[in-house]
């Protein structure tokens, strides 16, 4: 079943979409659009994240709401979606952080919101962190970051050599098999050990982390694979 309701809201609080399936948003950044016709196709719904929406235009797309402060939303955009803008004034978290609290899905793509700046990457990442909701992966047209559950292993079966990098954003003690250069059991920390470029043995790669804080970085093409493993760990 792929329903969605779009919900009345002036954007303060509530759910603003809710979808019992996939949800893809859509920033400001540069967007990979073989991912998004391809989301899109899968059957994905679209949420917009403030100037996100203009993007959605150029391909001729409707998002089903446009969330966030509006400062970059093109008039043309405006006009075009005012029939679901939700408008959020508040300035103290991002537009990102403002869709994740006002959005319900099964799971969530973000394109997007990778850049186009390192701090805006580094915003996303930590708004991955934070967020208290269902699975959430951000993809560039070159990689995908998501966040380790705590105390739930994830398993993914992943080629020999697949890049796989793990890196803390708080200290968290990890188990994790299947990869060349071992961390199980290791504790990994922004200030001490981290995991970049590690690589796949090859078949089921299995990670836990054991607190929140945790990201895993790989390559954009295995988004799929990991989806279905996040919401089997969810």
């Amino acid at each position: 079943m792929n329903s969605w309701e779009n919900h009345d809201n002036s954007g303060e609080s509530g759910v603003i979409v809710s979808h019992d399936g996939l949800l893809c948003l859509i920033g400001g950044g540069a967007v990979d659009d073989n991912a998004l016709d391809d989301l899109h196709v899968s059957g994905a719904i679209l949420v917009a994240a403030d100037g996100g929406a203009d993007h959605l235009l150029a391909k001729g797309l409707v998002p089903k709401a446009v969330i966030g402060d509006m400062d970059s939303v093109s008039p043309d955009a405006q006009a075009a979606f005012a029939d679901c803008l939700h408008p959020i004034a508040e300035q103290d978290s991002t537009d990102f952080e403002k869709c994740l609290r006002h959005v319900a899905a099964r799971a969530i793509v973000g394109l997007g919101f990778l850049g186009p700046g390192t701090d805006h990457a580094l915003a996303a990442m930590h708004a991955l962190v934070i967020h208290s909701g269902g699975p959430v992966i951000l993809q560039s047209d070159s990689d995908i970051v998501f966040h380790l559950p705590a105390e739930r292993a994830v398993n993914i079966d992943l080629p020999k050599d697949t890049r796989v990098s793990l890196f803390p954003l708080a200290p968290v003690r990890c188990r994790a098999t299947g990869l060349q250069w071992s961390l199980d059991g290791l504790t990994l920390a922004p200030l001490g050990r981290i995991g970049t470029s590690n690589k796949a043995c090859g078949g089921v790669m299995s990670l836990e982390a054991q607190s929140a804080g945790l990201l895993c970085i790989l390559p954009a093409e295995f988004r799929n694979r990991v989806l279905q493993s996040l919401i089997l760990a969810h």
